[in-house]
């Protein structure tokens, strides 16, 4: 780590004394930007404002030359150091905003001279002079500071340009200081507001989300990842209000300013970290703590939330969770406290803030008795999520946005370790197959896929950068690193990373630096060996994208490797500098009898061990242990087939759903027929276990949405019910008629789905038994008998086979609910009902903050779109609001390319593509943002959907019609 520099403690109380007396001013300037805002009725996500007073020829001359438009910053000038200064107001004003006030400051060095300081800002309003906007530039050296020439904001980039007279000398230090007003919007991005009820009092928490571009959103700041620096913080705040950040409250004073009451909370500086995980929060929030070997660890809600308890499992899990970080790392723990804190309003799952980690309520609170066991799932996975980030990406982070996938495919897979540590009674490292791997699989195999790490010039503008928050980033890095930690070992795994974060701990790296310590730790242990570099290798799964389809030929013993495309008339227009050929590490195992790992090294081999005869049999890949589809010749196909039919406990769970998986999807790609994929699931009737239940119904989502609007549907429901009811009826046994919940974890998630189906296909006695509990709470509404596992499915079920009644209870219990993950359970369940009018006023709701949050509204739409009777009204709303939406919702959102997915996932016919393509047409001057690549991705889908149903509906008819009969 390199030398911090930072302000004293002396100097800092100093800068609070003239900032206190600059607040008058600043009270002034948010008079003037009231009127402003009003005389331009700016919308969020309109950019910077303007001053009148703004140089004309900077703003208007846009010359692609300059370095202000460049959306990069130049490599000129780098920051120590920051002090900022925030007073968020928590009530409106006379003109009805929330404003914050600041004061920031920022020393910086000079790397090469020059007389431009650029510097992000976006959405603030600075005092301004005759020349440009006031900013102050003191020299921290013996020679003073060049005077300044002129000032401008560039709204398009983002930028506040200082043009200074003379030239800022290479090796010297300089400050930069700033006054500003901003917006405290309900846009969920930068320092923001949240609003909730509490008493029946609208309460406002002022609270921030800097990740990826925002922090520039709330001071003047070097917006970027490399741009690291120490972080003094002061947060001025109504006295009833408690004040957070990433460091611990080093003071907290009472003080009258301009004859307000305030406290002032001034915080320890920060490690030296990026802008894009500080955090800001101000509220009237209740905690709970705890100290574990020193380190202060509290959860933080609202305060009816901690009163009843909702905190205590995420506090139990925090201190195990961070303990086996630090062993796993075998690196400390970097901070002196770890904050976490549920907020009303917040658009992402959770957000790694150093220090403060910010999370959706659904996502760390949990009720002992009103929540199920997949809300405790969750809060357990994300909590392991976040906290896995505290080193891999805050304590080392990547460089610039292109190589997102590490950050976050490392914690995607790490996250199930975090866990199973914490529940080890779970087994939930095997469920990174269905909730990882094969859902990115499905994204990965399509031409207009990306590989994990693109190069910097495609990731630029803020939403490029936010299209890389998708589920290649996230599923396929998670995948891609676990099987690279599965043929290096994961010992061998846990010292290479251990050494990369020691090495580079307070700074950047690119994804390579951490394949050289991984070779360190290969070359450093004994019997650990493979075929080439750890370089050379995971070049191969991240410069490329896609993956390949191994086939083996049980017979001769051949082997290929090919581009695995779920499509496969499309055209890969991507080059590849490896032709498409990866370095496959394959697991396999022969009639039971686990081999060694071979390794798969060109397009292909022959290799003899693999050739089989008789009975015997060959299954690879195992515990899909590899980012690989796998296919055989027809006869071991077969004998798969018969395994699975007499014996299928002779197979290991993960790969009975690998079969299943593998052979839908292979089908659809016409490697094999849809006829053989169908086989795979003849069996389930006998299956009792969750994860091929679950591979197994994924896969037929896929056949319900091209057919449940065709006569194939009927035959499949059929089926489906003969298949499902044995499953019913064993659940219905083991839990004595529905009065005990199954005792293995994913046995609780496996009865779900038995009900949910059950009562989907009819099967007898499941529709009256869920629309009777739901009844008994209608009738009683303080006393809901349905157990938290099933609310989801009940709800949802109740209120398809029910009408108005049953909606709108749900809807007022929607409303009237106090925890977070009932009401999105409840949210949910209102789209599944069948009347058209109450999805048509459910879509209307979605874009009305209140009654649908901001962070729920393009879900809401989602799930109104899974539903059959509502998927056409969800895209005629999209459509015809989509300026709105995408202004109002899109900007800034990584989560916004969902929507587009969600709503086209049924799309396979002519006249749907042609109505996408002409959406794409009629919304270019709009734009799509973060959904650009899903819009692509849809078109492409569709095209494929097409051509799948045109080939495959008449054999899909007959083969369900025959097996159901």
């Amino acid at each position: 780590m390199g030398k911090v520099y930072y302000i004293s403690k002396n100097i800092g109380i100093g800068l609070l004394v003239l900032g206190f007396i600059a607040l008058a001013t600043i009270i002034a300037l948010s008079i003037a930007y009231d009127k402003e805002r009003a005389k331009n009725k700016v919308k969020p996500g309109d950019g910077a404002l303007e001053s009148t007073s703004t140089p004309a020829l900077p703003t208007t001359a846009f010359t692609p030359k300059e370095p202000w438009d460049r959306y990069r910053l130049p490599d000129s000038i780098i920051p120590v150091s920051y002090n900022v200064t925030l007073w968020p107001r928590l009530q409106p004003n006379a003109q009805g905003l929330y404003i914050f006030t600041g004061r920031s400051s920022v020393i910086f060095g000079c790397m090469k001279e020059t007389d431009l300081i650029i510097i992000h800002c976006s959405k603030l309003n600075l005092t301004t002079t005759s020349s440009g906007y006031h900013v102050k530039l003191n020299s921290l050296g013996h020679a003073p500071a060049p005077t300044i020439r002129s000032t401008w904001l560039v709204v398009k980039t983002e930028y506040l340009v200082v043009l200074l007279q003379q030239k800022l000398q290479a090796g010297s230090k300089y400050e930069l200081e700033a006054e500003f007003v901003g917006e405290l919007a309900d846009d969920l991005q930068g320092f923001y507001r949240s609003e909730y009820m509490q008493d029946g009092v609208k309460k406002v928490v002022a609270t921030s989300q800097m990740q990826a571009t925002h922090a520039r959103k709330t001071f003047p700041c070097f917006d970027e990842p490399a741009m690291k620096a120490v972080f003094s913080v002061t947060i001025i705040h109504s006295p009833d209000t408690v004040a957070l950040s990433n460091g611990k409250e080093t003071d907290i004073t009472d003080s009258l300013i301009d004859g307000v009451r305030v406290k002032v909370t001034t915080f320890e500086p920060t490690e030296r970290m990026s802008t894009y995980v500080l955090a800001f929060i101000v509220c009237d929030f209740a905690e709970i703590q705890s100290n574990q070997n020193n380190l202060l660890i509290r959860i933080w809600a609202q305060r009816k939330a901690i009163a009843d308890k909702q905190g205590d499992y995420a506090l139990n899990v925090t201190g195990p969770i961070l303990q086996f970080y630090e062993h796993y790392y075998n690196t400390t723990y970097p901070l002196s406290k770890s904050d976490q804190i549920a907020l009303p309003d917040f658009h992402a799952g959770a957000m790694e803030n150093w220090g403060l980690v910010t999370y959706r309520e659904t996502a760390l609170l949990y009720d002992p008795i009103l929540s199920s066991t997949g809300n405790k799932e969750r809060v357990t996975t994300v909590i392991a999520h976040e906290l896995a980030h505290m080193w891999f990406g805050n304590l080392v982070t990547l460089q610039w946005w292109n190589d997102l996938w590490l950050n976050e495919g490392f914690a995607s897979y790490v996250e199930y370790l975090g866990a199973d540590y914490a529940e080890p009674t779970w087994n939930i490292k095997d469920q990174i197959i269905l909730y990882d791997v094969q859902k990115v699989f499905a994204v990965d195999a399509l031409a207009s896929s990306h590989p994990l790490s693109r190069p910097e010039d495609e990731v630029n503008e803020p939403a490029q950068i936010s299209e890389m928050f998708n589920t290649i980033s996230y599923s396929k890095g998670a995948a891609v690193i676990r099987m690279l930690s599965e043929f290096l070992t994961e010992p061998v795994f846990a010292q290479g990373l251990s050494s990369y974060l020691n090495t580079f701990a307070f700074g950047n790296t690119v994804y390579t630096d951490l394949w050289v310590h991984l070779q360190q730790a290969v070359e450093n242990t004994p019997g650990v060996q493979i075929p080439h570099s750890v370089d050379d290798i995971m070049n191969r799964w991240t410069l490329q994208m896609g993956f390949p389809v191994v086939t083996i030929d049980t017979r001769t013993g051949s082997i290929t490797q090919n581009h695995f495309l779920l499509d496969p008339d499309s055209v890969v227009d991507r080059p590849s500098q490896f032709n498409y050929t990866w370095f496959v590490p394959i697991k396999w195992i022969k009639t039971g009898v686990e081999q060694q790992q071979y390794w798969l090294l060109q397009k292909t081999d022959t290799y003899h061990p693999m050739r089989v005869s008789g009975s015997d049999w060959i299954l690879a890949n195992t515990n899909v242990s590899g980012y690989f589809r796998v296919n055989y010749d027809l006869d071991n196909w077969n004998r798969l087939l018969s395994i699975l039919n007499l014996n299928h406990q002779e197979l290991s769970v993960i790969n009975r759903a690998q079969i299943i998986d593998d052979a839908f999807n292979l089908a659809r790609a016409k490697m094999i027929s849809t006829t053989l994929a169908l086989k795979t699931t003849k069996y389930l009737f006998k299956e009792r276990d969750y994860i091929p239940w679950e591979s197994f119904l994924r896969n037929l989502d896929y056949y319900t949405l091209m057919f449940d609007r065709t006569e194939v549907y009927g035959a499949l429901q059929a089926y489906l019910k003969q298949q499902i009811q044995p499953l019913f009826e064993y659940f219905q046994t083991v839990t004595e008629n529905w009065t005990r919940v199954p005792t293995i974890h994913t046995d609780q998630y496996n009865q779900i789905n038995a009900i949910g189906i059950a009562c989907n296909v009819g099967v007898d006695g499941c529709r009256e038994l869920i629309k009777g509990w739901y009844r008994q709470w209608m009738d009683n509404q303080d006393h809901n008998p349905i157990h938290p596992n099933l609310k989801s499915t009940v709800y949802c079920t109740a209120i398809a086979f029910g009408g108005a009644e049953e909606w709108n209870f749900a809807w007022r219990m929607f409303k009237n609910s106090t925890l977070a993950s009932e009401a999105s359970r409840l949210r949910s369940a209102m789209a599944c009902t069948k009347l058209p009018w109450l999805l048509n006023r459910y879509l209307e709701y979605t874009l009305d903050p209140t009654k649908i949050r901001k962070q729920d509204a393009t879900s809401t739409i989602q799930y109104i779109a899974r539903n059959v009777v509502g998927m056409p009204l969800a895209w005629n709303f999209v459509r015809s609001r989509w300026s709105f939406i995408f202004q109002h919702y899109g900007k800034g959102s990584f989560s916004f390319s969902s929507l587009i997915n969600g709503i086209t996932r049924r799309f396979s016919t002519e006249f749907e593509l042609q109505e996408l393509e002409k959406f794409k047409e009629d919304n270019q001057h709009v734009g799509f943002g973060s959904a650009t690549l899903a819009l692509e991705q849809a078109i492409e889908k569709t095209t494929a959907n097409i051509k799948w149903v045109t080939e495959n509906e008449a054999e899909v008819l007959r083969w369900f019609t025959e097996e159901s009969a």
